[in-house]
């Protein structure tokens, strides 16, 4: 298949890019990469040594592209489907960016700060550094409670790259820090993004993989079985 994605199913960042594939019904062949088994880490560093996933390899064009804003411009540059993930419009183009940057800076980024402190033994805690992840979450939830006054979706009408970011970032900043009972347009903005079918699947496919994860246990059931 012309298209492959390294990934793995629990992954926050993966889901983002298995979003935008899904949304476009895209053929791909996804490659699960553990990094505890020694051949398939060995497999993925040769494919990028930096070691993070997801990578996307088009064999067509002969391209290896790494992070996921640009893997998901990618996408919709050479293998667009019905739903564009960039507006032709420059201006909402911009405005796109802005907000894939912001989900992916201000709640990815936090959300992974406190999973990686839960996954630490006592003793090497950060209470500083997870004081601070939280601050910065609950910071961003009041924003896109603002922004989501535009519309229903991150800039509006659209859905876009920045739906596919928000929705990861989302659902596992949730576990950690809920925001459901204090902002009640960014919960009904959540509750539209996992609707989606692409969302639906991504879940899906993740399900097996959730008791990895450490706050498994705030995981809501819906989400743990049909």
């Amino acid at each position: 298949m012309a298209l492959t994605l390294y990934l793995h199913p629990l992954a926050s960042f993966c889901h983002k890019v298995l979003i935008a594939l899904y949304e476009n019904g895209t053929p791909f062949e996804g490659r699960i990469v553990d990094k505890l088994d020694e051949a398939s880490a060995a497999e993925f560093t040769a494919v990028w040594p930096v070691g993070k996933f997801p990578v996307l390899r088009d064999e067509a064009r002969g391209q290896m592209i790494p992070e996921t804003s640009i893997i998901i411009e990618y996408l919709d540059r050479h293998h667009r489907g019905p739903v564009p993930l960039l507006p032709d419009d420059p201006d909402l183009a911009l405005q796109a960016r802005l907000w894939d940057r912001f989900f992916d800076l201000y709640v990815q980024g936090p959300m992974q700060k406190l999973v990686t402190d839960l996954r630490r033994p006592d003793g090497q805690k950060d209470p500083q550094g997870v004081a601070e992840a939280k601050a910065t979450l609950a910071t961003a939830y009041d924003v896109i409670e603002r922004q989501l006054e535009t519309g229903p979706w991150a800039i509006g009408e659209a859905f876009s790259i920045a739906d596919c970011a928000a929705t990861p970032a989302l659902f596992y900043a949730g576990t950690l820090v809920p925001f459901a009972a204090s902002h009640p347009r960014t919960a009904a903005y959540f509750e539209r993004l996992v609707a989606r079918p692409s969302v639906v699947r991504t879940l899906r496919e993740a399900r097996p993989y959730f008791h990895f994860y450490p706050a498994y246990d705030a995981i809501p059931a819906r989400f743990l079985a049909d």
